[in-house]
């Protein structure tokens, strides 16, 4: 059993991830992000749903800005341009779900 509120990946240089499931039909990750840092921009290679269960942050999803506190659930659709920054002054963490995992995405 893992809890997602305990041993949080936190790196001080950069974003901290960590692999919770790795299925044919689901992959889920772990990020943590401190005061400032952020995951590049990219395009989601997956269908995603981004579950913010410490602080908050904000996702800009094709060029649009979100604001995601704790709790918040967002979906993202496959190959939508997206990046996530904690422009906060506390940690934050969330969950990256993806369904199906990206190696059975066609296109992906």
């Amino acid at each position: 059993m893992i809890n997602v509120l305990e041993n949080i990946p936190f790196q001080e240089q950069k974003m901290g991830t960590r692999k919770l499931a790795d299925e044919k039909y689901l992959l889920l990750m772990q990020a943590a992000l401190r005061p400032g840092q952020s995951i590049p921009a990219h395009n989601a290679n997956s269908n995603v749903h981004i579950l913010v269960v410490r602080g908050e942050v904000v996702i800009n999803l094709n060029g649009t800005e979100h604001g995601a506190q704790e709790g918040a659930l967002i979906p993202v659709v496959f190959k939508t341009a997206m990046n996530i920054m904690n422009r906060s002054n506390k940690d934050a963490s969330f969950l990256i779900i993806k369904t199906p995992n990206p190696t059975e995405m066609s296109g992906a």
